[in-house]
């Protein structure tokens, strides 16, 4: 018997042919006979910077998993600029999301897997309509006690037309040429920001490393990153969700990240969620556990190797933990006004010494890792 494909989404494919045309046709042609001018540039880069970010800082990170709070007058800005962004309302797109993450991977439950094909993935989910239930909301509900959320949610196509065709068309026509403002920083950067974004459900779960869980497809990419404001260190992500972070190095392009603390030291955010250093640290070492183990498993004196390998590994998780441990009695030290000076130092020179011997024990375990694989 043939399956039925579902019914076509005709205002979604209507809006991504239209646009994609005129970025591809009209951009370009009117560049040739017109050409732009530095502002309209800077204006597109704006627009596409405030959009992004409101997707990255504001819609994922702040609403989808709540990894920090923000000032009413940071989260109206996501609110409006997300608009902008053209991903649909701040709780169609939180729901979408966390129903991603709990049922990452599944054909059916997931909303965007990657199981299904990159080109599904990427924007074929939004073209027919292959949910049965529309605007469950079941798992949002925290959200729909944020007024703010419930104003955009309301008014969302009001602030689309807005955000997308008013503001800039106003600022062309102020600055004197309001088609050019039009195609750069309402059409084509609508269509970058898109595709940009997209790129994070399916070339983050195609293309990448997976240094901290092969559970589901998520891949760390930096290439990605620097497309996605930092949303390309998705392995990561979907390890620990509800890090604030996504690129947890000093050297991991992560400007979402840098947005979200300059803006706690402006007072508009606070309470900025992180993943302990040690349970980042003991996912690292499983993932490596995990593959080592399969690699030495098809040697011939296997049996011995992955002996060795266990005991190994079994020593790094113990230090690491005892690290961990050890870090925490130096947090709760700092925050003790009644201990003394030299026993505040104690417990601290404790720490510093445990985490030089894991640092010891790590390198032992890469050599073992090199001489084993």
């Amino acid at each position: 018997m043939k399956s039925v494909r579902p019914p076509v989404l005709w205002t979604n494919l209507l809006l991504f042919v239209i646009t994609s045309t005129l970025a591809l046709v009209a951009v370009p042609l009117y560049g040739w006979w017109h050409g732009y001018d530095g502002f309209e540039v800077g204006l597109f880069l704006f627009f596409g910077a405030a959009s992004g970010t409101a997707i990255t800082a504001g819609f994922h990170r702040l609403w989808s998993h709540q990894a920090y709070e923000a000032h009413p007058l940071l989260r109206l800005w996501f609110a409006l600029w997300g608009a902008a962004a053209l991903q649909n309302s701040i709780l169609n797109w939180a729901s979408d999301h966390r129903r991603h993450h709990r049922h990452v991977d599944d054909p059916q439950l997931d909303p965007y897997s990657a199981r299904r094909g990159f080109w599904f993935a990427h924007i074929g989910w939004m073209l027919r309509e292959y949910r049965a239930q529309q605007d469950d909301f079941s798992n949002v509900k925290d959200l729909q006690k944020d007024p703010i959320v419930m104003w955009q949610h309301r008014n969302y196509l009001l602030l689309v037309l807005l955000m997308n065709v008013a503001l800039p068309a106003l600022i062309g026509v102020v600055h004197g040429d309001l088609l050019g403002s039009l195609l750069l920083a309402g059409v084509l950067r609508l269509v970058v920001v898109h595709h940009f974004t997209f790129f994070i459900n399916s070339l983050a779960h195609f293309w990448g490393r997976q240094p901290y869980s092969s559970d589901c497809t998520a891949r760390d990419n930096a290439v990605v990153a620097l497309l996605t404001f930092g949303e390309g260190y998705h392995n990561f992500h979907h390890q620990f969700q509800w890090d604030y972070r996504n690129g947890i190095r000093w050297w991991q392009f992560d400007p979402t990240k840098w947005l979200i603390r300059v803006c706690a030291w402006l007072g508009l955010s606070r309470n900025l969620k992180r993943c302990s250093p040690e349970k980042i640290e003991q996912a690292i070492l499983q993932q490596q556990f995990r593959r080592s183990s399969q690699q030495i498993s098809r040697l011939p004196d296997a049996d011995s190797h992955l002996r060795r390998l266990q005991q190994e590994y079994d020593r790094l998780i113990e230090m690491v933990q005892a690290w961990g441990e050890s870090r925490q009695r130096w947090a709760d030290a700092r925050a003790n006004q009644l201990l003394q000076q030299w026993e505040r130092a104690q417990i601290r020179r404790s720490c510093l010494e445990l985490r030089q011997r894991l640092l010891e024990q790590r390198r032992d375990w890469e050599l073992l890792l090199a001489r084993l694989t």
